[in-house]
């Protein structure tokens, strides 16, 4: 029996929910609009302040999609109400970033600069006040979005053990190595 999908996913007043005939459903809400096709095998039915999840049957596939259903529909509606983000540090001497309209624009020590432009619905910001490293905050309604444009940015320089340079996840821990010892 699913756990996660039994539970029922609170909605507010803010977000307006509906179902197309294609099982397309669609959020709205304050910070934008999410949509999501639903397996065939799995239904949704809204009561007043909340979505209920349910299943066809109790086959093995359908049990685990219901969960998965379940936790899809609730990250969209907590991304149409709150928005999600993730932020990125970029480590290193001469590593910096800047936006140039909606171009992102790195310069990670390679001998040319990396240009990226965020797909639609994805914000980014760089800060370079509160920290002496550059501080990268992306953000978008998408959860599934906001973590692939991250992990992207973070793949053009991964941190590197042995000085820590390189982009990370802010509050993300590189296990350090030591280098070459002295000759004796």
């Amino acid at each position: 029996m699913s756990r996660i999908g039994n539970l029922p996913v609170p909605i507010s007043d803010k977000v307006e929910f509906s179902i197309n005939a294609d099982n397309i459903a669609t959020f709205k809400g304050d910070k934008g609009t999410n949509t999501l096709r639903i397996h065939p095998d799995i239904t949704i039915e809204k009561n007043e302040d909340e979505l209920i999840i349910k299943r066809a049957t109790e086959e093995k596939q359908n049990r685990a999609l219901h969960g998965l259903f379940r936790a899809l529909i609730n990250n969209a509606v907590v991304g149409v109400t709150e928005g999600y983000t993730k932020k990125l540090e970029i480590i290193g001497v001469g590593y910096r970033a800047a936006m140039n309209g909606d171009v992102l624009e790195l310069n990670l020590g390679y001998s040319h600069p990396i240009f990226f432009v965020p797909p639609e619905g994805i914000t980014m910001e760089v800060d370079t006040k509160t920290s002496k490293n550059p501080t990268l905050i992306i953000s978008g309604v998408d959860k599934e979005m906001v973590g692939q444009v991250a992990a992207k940015i973070r793949s053009f320089r991964k941190p590197e053990p042995y000085k820590g340079k390189g982009i990370r996840y802010v509050g993300e821990y590189v296990r350090r190595k030591a280098g070459k010892s002295a000759a004796k």
